[in-house]
């Protein structure tokens, strides 16, 4: 498999609350060509009619993809060629997030919607459901059906691990996610302030520092969570009992934490991805060489006309990031940042979720 492959994940659903695709919707896993011009769908044992919210490439193998679906989770291990569902008991559940255990690629851990954790440690051939947590209070969520939208583990020590929950906030495992623990106390304290107050969904207002998008971990800072939600960037220095505001909105007029991920090539770097809102008109991708402590603009010239999703760095080539936007987009860079070029989905690829590059 050729290296810096890019993989968008597609869903059909919109927005705004319908899960029924618009007339000539088109979705599912999505592959850049090696000249970096073309997208081609990918199928080979993949449903036709295959919603994906979530790819992973796993850190061991990269040529072996998972694809987090709205019947399961599927896996290629050709890079894209061809793929099998895993032995997931459920098939009523949407699959939000995959995560390969750092220092074994048995043990696979996934995250559906409604809200469940499941582990597998032979591979994805089986997997059992883990115990659950009493989460916050947060009810009348007008339909919203909520999800576990990241899952990591402490590098140095993986039996300690977080996840990102949309809309529940954050919570912690420190048994290899056998069990939960919630860690959204100082969250919810948080929200005391003003400026941190959000109720889109509910009438709390403390659901804007629940809504947890995404969730990373850098070996240099193994026992620091950082979080990416609606209200900005957060980092835990207490394993997730108390939480700090890396305080996005006095460097940028849009700060909904959508993304942050850990360069796979330099643990002190991070991306993360600001936009305006869920279904917004504006989005950006931003850098820190010093773990959070500074951020700079990294993906200018590109002109997102939506929510930035997602942003991935490449785990082979240390040059190549890429990051999407909502409603199609498509921006990568080869370079390191100094040159970005837009290679938009097919048309009909309106709800664009995810992106990885092997």
């Amino acid at each position: 498999m050729a290296k810096g492959q890019v993989f968008a994940g597609v869903v059909g659903w919109p927005g705004g609350g319908s899960l029924t695709p618009p007339p000539g919707a088109r979705y599912g896993v999505f592959r850049l060509a090696a000249d970096g011009v073309q997208w081609q769908q990918l199928a080979g044992g993949l449903p036709t009619d295959c919603h994906v919210p979530c790819l992973t490439v796993d850190p061991h193998d990269h040529a072996r993809i998972y694809a987090g679906t709205d019947t399961g989770p599927y896996v290629s291990e050709d890079g894209g060629e061809s793929w099998r569902r895993l032995g997931f008991p459920r098939h009523d559940l949407q699959v939000w997030s995959i995560a390969v255990h750092p220092g074994d690629p048995q043990r696979i851990y996934v995250g559906t919607s409604p809200l469940g954790i499941f582990r597998s440690d032979d591979g994805g051939a089986s997997f059992h459901e883990t115990k659950g947590v009493a989460l916050p209070d947060i009810t009348d969520m007008r339909g919203f059906r909520n999800r576990v939208m990241r899952i990591a583990c402490n590098p140095a020590n993986p039996e300690e691990m977080f996840a990102g929950l949309e809309v529940r906030g954050v919570i912690r495992s420190l048994d290899g996610g056998e069990t939960w623990q919630d860690c959204s106390a100082h969250l919810i304290e948080l929200a005391g302030q003003e400026h941190l107050k959000s109720a889109i969904l509910t009438k709390h207002t403390a659901e804007g520092m629940l809504d947890v998008h995404a969730l990373a971990i850098s070996p240099a800072a193994p026992a620091v969570p950082f979080l990416a939600l609606r209200m900005g960037l957060f980092r835990s220095d207490d394993h997730g009992a108390h939480w700090t505001d890396l305080e996005m909105r006095r460097r940028t007029p849009i700060f909904y934490g959508r993304d942050i991920r850990v360069s796979p090539h330099d643990p002190k770097t991070l991306f993360a991805t600001m936009s305006t809102s869920a279904a917004g008109e504006a989005g950006t991708v931003w850098r820190s060489t010093d773990l959070g402590e500074s951020w700079t603009r990294f993906d200018p010239p590109t002109e997102a006309e939506a929510t930035m999703m997602a942003v991935a760095p490449s785990l082979s080539d240390p040059a190549m990031v890429y990051a999407c936007a909502r409603k199609g987009q498509v921006f990568g860079t080869r370079d390191g940042g100094a040159t970005w070029r837009e290679t938009p989905l097919p048309e009909g690829c309106r709800a664009v979720l995810a992106i990885a590059v092997s």
